[in-house]
């Protein structure tokens, strides 16, 4: 697990692109973050209930793939499978948070389940055919979510949104003080993406040597 009071420039690394595949990789994110910069603009606890919906979604098909992949070639995963879904668990943990604190709108809730179906499908191609790809892709789209929790936690600090009362569940999974606000579980939702960021580059290295 990421250290959530790591110094800010470990916090905010940048794994540069080495191939083209990563270029294309690292465009896609942006074009991704374009989007959510568009729709969502600084409500960052309404952007996290429609990106954590998505960011749900590679660990699951990885951990499925690479079962797959385990039993086809009867060997071990080297334990890519508990570590992918475990990612899994932890982005709808997130999810479930900040459904708590943000309530999406009826519109926000059919984003979200259609941006889940568009990319369920376009994601599982993709770790299907060009695996390194896809955990580059996600590893950049890690670095984007530590940015934006980063902004949101400015907001916090700045009053300009409410740090109110951290949810119960958010309390237990991360053993937070039974006190805890929303700037301590945005801090520790953010040591988790830097975490996931680091292991997605290092998948996508293993696989790419």
């Amino acid at each position: 697990m990421f250290d959530s009071q790591a110094p800010i420039e470990k916090l905010h690394q940048h794994r540069a692109p080495s191939s083209t595949s990563d270029r294309i990789a690292l465009r896609v994110v942006k074009g991704m973050r374009f989007f959510a910069d568009s729709f969502f603009a600084k409500r960052y606890g309404h952007r996290a209930v429609v990106l954590e919906t998505v960011a749900a979604v590679p660990g699951m098909v990885g951990g499925l793939l690479q079962h797959l992949k385990s039993i086809r070639h009867i060997r071990d995963d080297q334990g890519w499978i508990r570590e992918l879904l475990d990612e899994a668990e932890n982005e709808r943990m997130h999810l479930l948070t900040f459904v708590k604190i943000a309530e999406p709108t009826v519109f926000e809730r059919f984003v979200i389940m259609l941006g889940q179906a568009v990319f369920f499908n376009l994601y599982f191609f993709l770790y299907l055919f060009a695996p390194k790809t896809a955990h580059r892709v996600v590893g950049y789209l890690e670095e984007e979510a530590v940015i934006s929790y980063t902004q949101y936690l400015a907001q916090i600090d700045a009053g300009e949104v409410a740090n109110v009362p951290a949810p119960e569940l958010a309390i237990r999974y991360w053993s937070l003080p039974d006190d805890a606000r929303l700037r301590e579980v945005v801090i520790a939702v953010r040591a988790d993406e830097a975490g996931h960021r680091d292991r997605n580059h290092d998948f996508a290295d293993a696989l790419a040597g």
